[in-house]
């Protein structure tokens, strides 16, 4: 699978909508996750595998292949961390996280009350 890139065809979106090649890429498996982890700080190869749990090493690579040719995370001495625009979204997923956990899981719970 390509990475996603604004202006070109991805999952959803023929002409590429930046919104939809970004979904695109965070849609894949783990790829949230990382970025979830990264915010807390660097973490190597292995960390992130251990974080992970389930994830292949290969699908590791490829995911943060992915995300570095994104510009969302970088490689450093201490490991993988996040670049300036990584830290930027995950700011603004961090609300979605709040409003999916205390407002939409609610809506579950309530039906399943009934």
């Amino acid at each position: 699978m390509k990475i996603p890139v604004p202006g070109q065809p991805v999952r959803g979106s023929k002409t590429g909508q930046p919104i939809m090649a970004l979904l695109d890429l965070l849609g894949r498996s783990w790829a949230m996750g990382i970025i979830w982890h990264l915010y807390s700080g660097p973490s190597t190869f292995r960390d992130l595998q251990d974080y992970c749990e389930s994830i292949s090493p290969n699908t590791l690579n490829t995911r943060l292949k992915e995300l570095r040719e994104c510009h969302l995370i970088t490689r450093t001495m201490d490991g993988y961390s996040l670049t300036e625009q990584g830290v930027e979204l995950f700011e603004l997923l961090k609300p979605m996280g709040s409003w999916a956990r205390h407002n939409w899981a609610k809506s579950f719970e309530n039906d399943n009350q009934k």
